[in-house]
């Protein structure tokens, strides 16, 4: 099994690098928990874009030169108005190979307007689980697999599909509450994904979402889940082994 290195900017923004292919996650470097710009952060060989809102997409043009992977209305208006050459087009349940990483799309329950003045949908919107192995009914020990939920509320899907058959060893699941899952129900999802480790995010962003990151330790605690929960600092980095 190789690693993975998980690196948190803040927000949903992620690094993730699978054996040397990197992915960034629904950049948004507006926030108070990175020291970075776009501008300082090398172009990585993918980036996804779990949904349109501003605080996903907001700094997507700073990596044009990556190849995009969303839905196929999300990489239209990328091509179209972002300036992307290099696009995956995916949809729900399927599974498209990135390099050393295979990247599988699941649905998020949320919205998925774009703020431009005007609201426009951008599909529907989604998570990705990212795995160093392509994902299979036959359990896997040695695979190396994350789960990046997206803006989501809780949803069975975690306890039915994502967690018994891709059965992810580490998820981000959005914390902040109000526009997402808060700490109750993100514990409630790590344990139904039977997780190893747990990363909060989508919190202490703008006003509406702050929380106490102890109540959603306290939270996990109080499940059945052995998930150990790691907060990260802005910019810090956990290998995943």
């Amino acid at each position: 099994s190789m690693t993975m290195e998980l690196t948190w900017h803040g927000h949903s923004t992620w690094h993730v690098d699978v054996d040397g292919t990197t992915l960034l996650i629904d950049p948004f470097f507006d926030n108070p928990n990175t020291d970075l710009a776009a501008a300082d952060v090398e172009t990585p060989d993918y980036l996804l874009l779990t949904h349109g809102h501003a605080d996903h997409i907001a700094d997507a043009g700073a990596f044009a030169d990556a190849t995009a992977v969303g839905v196929p209305e999300m990489t239209g208006y990328l091509e179209r108005e972002v300036g992307f050459e290099d696009t995956i087009g995916m949809n729900i349940g399927g599974t498209v190979e990135c390099g050393d990483a295979f990247v599988t799309m699941h649905r998020a329950d949320h919205t998925n307007g774009l703020n431009t003045g005007y609201e426009t949908s951008l599909g529907t919107p989604t998570g990705f689980v990212v795995s160093d192995t392509k994902p299979t009914q036959e359990a896997d020990v040695d695979a190396t697999t994350f789960y990046h939920a997206g803006d989501t509320g809780l949803m069975s899907e975690m306890k039915d599909v994502i967690g018994p058959y891709l059965e992810p060893d580490a998820a981000a699941l959005p914390a902040g509450d109000h526009f997402t899952m808060g700490p109750t129900q993100a514990a409630i999802a790590a344990d139904w994904l039977d997780v190893d480790h747990v990363f909060p995010m989508h919190y202490d962003s703008f006003p509406p979402i702050e929380i106490d990151t102890d109540d959603f330790v306290r939270e996990v605690n109080a499940t059945d889940s052995d998930a150990e929960v790691h907060v990260l600092g802005g910019d810090e980095s956990f290998t995943l082994e």
